[in-house]
């Protein structure tokens, strides 16, 4: 650790962008990563709930700048990617937060717009931001991604079909990038399944659950920021229980 990055504040001098920043494990990230000294690009649909958490980000101490938009419009992401390089020359850390449930319904019943909708979020847009912040990733001294996932896309699970196939398909997507770069660069690529959280998608999920009785947003979040400090090995898997 240098000598100008103390140790309270490790990712001091460090860029991080949070997709799916307004609310949940988004939000709590960027807290996190921000009360740990790093400047966090905030990115969602709505930019009420995004200055909120750049007011309470800034309020603690920390910083952060919004960037509200559609990640389904790819060439939004792509002027993002120019906005951020042109700022900066390089992007430590992206977290790929932002995710669609849709509906849970039987494969059959599963209705192809709505499918449409949720892969273009899941995946397709995933595939977006890593073409666009590919430069300011490799960039970075040791650049990380750090996507996360869910339990239902390595195995399936009656009703969460789309969801599932999109979150499969967002593994193999992410798992793949990452081996590219294995050998060829310091980028390492890491996947997080977040196991039972307290979010909003959690409750339009599981309508009858008691919130309390699962785990905050926070808890994943300390956890994401201690893999954004110390580091992983190429291909990195963890379930947060």
């Amino acid at each position: 650790m240098s000598e100008s990055v103390s140790a309270d504040r490790p990712l001091d001098g460090q860029l991080a962008l949070v997709t799916g920043a307004s609310r949940g494990i988004g939000a709590a990230t960027a807290h996190e990563l921000a009360r740990l000294g790093a400047h966090v690009v905030l990115t969602a649909r709505s930019a009420g709930p995004l200055e909120q958490v750049e007011q309470a980000i800034f309020d603690a101490g920390g910083s952060a700048t919004i960037a509200p938009l559609d990640l389904t419009q790819t060439d939004a992401i792509a002027r993002l990617a120019t906005a951020i390089g042109e700022r900066w020359t390089s992007l430590d850390l992206m977290v790929l937060n932002a995710a669609t449930l849709g509906s849970l319904a039987a494969v059959p019943a599963i209705d192809p717009k709505e499918l449409a909708a949720v892969l273009t979020l899941n995946v397709s847009a995933q595939a977006a931001l890593l073409t666009a912040f590919d430069p300011l990733l490799r960039r970075a001294g040791a650049g990380k991604v750090i996507g996360l996932t869910s339990s239902v896309g390595r195995a399936p699970r009656a009703y969460w079909g789309a969801y599932g196939a999109s979150k499969a398909a967002f593994e193999t997507l992410l798992g793949a990038y990452g081996d590219e770069l294995a050998e060829i660069s310091r980028v390492r690529v890491a996947i997080v399944d977040p196991g039972a959280t307290r979010t909003k998608m959690r409750e339009r999920a599981y309508p009858g659950e008691d919130p309390a009785s699962v785990k905050p947003p926070e808890t994943v979040a300390t956890r994401i920021a201690a893999l954004a400090v110390g580091g992983f090995a190429a291909g990195h898997f963890e379930r947060i229980g």
